[in-house]
């Protein structure tokens, strides 16, 4: 049985931690595991400080510790798979989250392993993730952005509509009305198309890669006046861009020849 003295010096670490006082919660855990170093609430609470600092190396060791005599605590286990992740050691990473889920399953442990499916590459179980997660969770426009992401990226532009479209316009970020532009640019819809890319622009006008994409849907609309408007947006934006404003201008039906990259540059800067 854990001593009343241990159970106050955790009560006002965790006091000292919600409160943002990371430092103070540091040396009252340091002075409490000096006396109780194998506590597994202690070193929970240490690897949680520890990790809020940005140290996860040896946040890592703590939260083993911990989970070594408490193997079945659902929170240690979600705790030790973020630390993991950001270790980059999504194996184990992955076997914490799962026992975790298993132990204890929540909307929280869904979002974290679609997270760590995706940062460890595994396009297959990240969209199954994330597909779960908005099941679980249908207001969750992480799980939409991500899942509309990688269903256009593996070439399913309808079933990646479908979820991109099911958002309610006013929640949609910049970044999920570009990915819908995107979509909609794929699907042929055009005028839809640059709607989307309109809106990204709205939310994030320094976005020149939007506005190249803007300028080459209006482009194949056929209103060249405005495609040159957004593409020289672009080109004060990122001048890099120029590559991809001279390939559309002359490849799209109805482009334009510009066999001078000099002339090119002093009409985008007009």
């Amino acid at each position: 049985m854990r001593v009343a003295a241990v159970e106050n010096q955790v009560r006002r670490i965790v006091a000292d931690f919600n409160a943002g006082r990371l430092d103070q919660a540091m040396s009252l855990c340091e002075t409490s595991l000096r006396q109780n170093r194998s506590d597994p609430t202690l070193n929970h609470l240490f690897a949680a400080i520890l990790f809020g600092k940005g140290d996860a190396a040896k946040a890592s060791i703590h939260i083993e510790i911990s989970l070594a005599d408490t193997p079945d605590n659902a929170p240690g286990r979600l705790l030790a798979g973020r630390i993991a992740r950001s270790l980059r050691d999504f194996d184990r990473a992955i076997f914490h989250l799962s026992r975790a889920a298993t132990l204890s399953p929540s909307v929280e442990i869904l979002l974290e392993q679609a997270r760590t499916f995706d940062a460890a590459g595994d396009r297959n179980r990240a969209a199954g993730a994330w597909r779960a997660l908005s099941r679980a969770n249908p207001a969750s426009l992480e799980a939409a952005a991500r899942l509309g992401r990688i269903l256009f990226e593996d070439g399913s532009p309808d079933a990646a509509a479908a979820v991109l479209e099911g958002v309610a316009a006013v929640d949609r970020s910049a970044s999920m009305w570009f990915d819908l532009g995107l979509v909609r640019q794929d699907l042929h819809d055009l005028a839809g198309a640059a709607e989307a890319y309109r809106k990204a622009l709205e939310q994030r006008p320094d976005d020149a890669e939007a506005a190249v994409n803007l300028g080459i849907v209006l482009q194949d609309m056929g209103e060249i006046d405005e495609a040159i408007a957004a593409y020289q947006a672009a080109y004060s934006l990122r001048p890099d861009t120029l590559g991809a404003i001279a390939m559309s201008l002359t490849s799209a039906p109805r482009g334009q020849l510009w066999l001078d990259r000099e002339v090119l540059k002093r009409m985008l800067k007009s």
